[in-house]
């Protein structure tokens, strides 16, 4: 089941209503296959693949800017890269996988990237012949941005790279990584600035951090995947290690110091993605949830006639659509040029939190079979759990949404 009936919503443009539409229809033939379990399933050549089937077919040119260099438009569009996400998580999550890291792993590049970067890799990722990835993350620096240890020192016309990242989506199958680093220089990041990661220093400054950002091509000697990284819903990851990892000037993106910025207008834009794609797993859910409870006998009715799942399934569809609402006004606010920090916070936090009740719930309805491997709604329940983690956990988000609260005049 697919309800349209949102994308009559002010949020939307008609191009986007008719995209929606041709996604469900493409995602419906083509993504039968497109998943990865627990049975010895290889997720790094179903990835590719899906990479590949994504670029092939034009999908993959919504995550990337600038028509010059493969994209759908000059800028990316907020509201058609969090339809395509939602649309393709309904269908495979791991489809909405690799179509999001296209996007946030080639971010960078679309907003901060030289003419000669952007036509070196953009036309890639677009059509799909190069795989992208975001090394933020580090052992003992998550949300907190300014803890990052992998530093990077200027020799000569190189920078050298040395330390480690983790948490690495697209890890070991990526072409090329935008990794951030220390280069020692710049005037770090506002206790205001960016996602508002990490505590507050004396004075509400943060320490001068001086990250810059790099694009790293996976063949670059010194870069080793020090560790494949399994998790509950499985997609490629692993833990990075640099060890005099050498890279020309070239690879600097952005201005040196600068690196906080553009991590955090990169994941400003995919923040309110992430948001969709929660709707999408949690769409699925309701519509396997509805079909079962219709259709389920239970003490010689069906289970949809009992109140009890009456009102299960009542709450589903609010949280759905409160979710959804806060999703395309963010996603819509972006795409008008207004400030979106704390409405993508919001989306984030209220979609995720909601797909994950949501999923539980239809879960719930289904009893046993809920809970077998393999089963639809089973794998629901771990595509879900990470989102409430992915691009800063719900704890994150709450911060965020105070921080600007306190920071608004009164």
């Amino acid at each position: 089941m697919m309800e349209h009936d949102y994308l009559d919503w002010p949020f939307f443009d008609p191009h986007h209503a008719e995209l929606a539409r041709a996604l469900d229809c493409w995602a419906a033939a083509n993504l039968g296959d497109a998943h990865a379990g627990d049975h010895g399933d290889d997720v790094d050549a179903i990835c590719r693949a899906l990479v590949k089937r994504l670029g092939r077919d034009d999908w993959l040119r919504h995550a990337v800017a600038g028509v010059t260099y493969g994209g759908a438009g000059q800028a990316i569009d907020t509201r058609a890269l969090c339809l395509v996400r939602e649309t393709l998580a309904r269908h495979a999550a791991l489809a909405d996988f690799a179509f999001a890291m296209q996007g946030l792993g080639s971010g960078a590049i679309s907003l901060f990237g030289s003419e000669a970067q952007k036509r070196a890799w953009l036309p890639q990722v677009a059509c799909g012949q190069a795989i992208a990835a975001f090394a933020l993350s580090e052992p003992h620096a998550g949300s907190d941005v300014a803890a990052l240890r992998c530093g990077a020192r200027r020799d000569g016309d190189d920078w050298v790279l040395d330390g480690d990242k983790t948490w690495v989506s697209n890890g070991g199958i990526a072409d090329f990584y935008i990794l951030f680093a220390h280069s020692g220089a710049g005037a770090g990041a506002g206790a205001g600035a960016g996602a508002g990661t990490g505590r507050a220093r004396r004075g509400g400054q943060r320490p001068s951090d001086g990250i810059s950002a790099f694009i790293l091509d996976a063949a670059t000697p010194g870069l080793e995947i020090a560790e494949r990284i399994h998790t509950m819903a499985p997609h490629p990851m692993a833990r990075l290690r640099l060890k005099d990892c050498r890279v020309p000037a070239g690879c600097l993106l952005g201005e040196e110091g600068q690196g906080f910025k553009v991590a955090m207008a990169t994941l400003d834009v995919f923040h309110t993605s992430v948001a969709a794609a929660a709707l999408g797993l949690a769409r699925r859910a309701l519509a396997e949830a509805l079909a079962h409870a219709t259709a389920r006998p239970m003490f010689g009715r069906k289970l949809a006639d009992f109140q009890l799942t009456q009102a299960k399934l009542a709450q589903m569809a609010l949280d759905i659509d409160a979710a959804a609402l806060l999703t395309y006004r963010a996603a819509w606010l972006r795409d008008a040029g207004g400030r979106v920090t704390q409405a993508a916070a919001m989306a984030k936090l209220a979609a995720t939190e909601s797909a994950q009740r949501v999923i539980d719930a239809a879960l719930q309805l289904f009893g046993a079979r809920g809970v077998q491997r393999g089963s639809t709604v089973e794998r629901l329940y771990r595509d879900v759990r990470a989102l409430r983690i992915h691009e800063g956990a719900s704890e994150v988000q709450l911060m965020i949404i105070a921080r600007e609260l306190l920071a608004a005049p009164v």
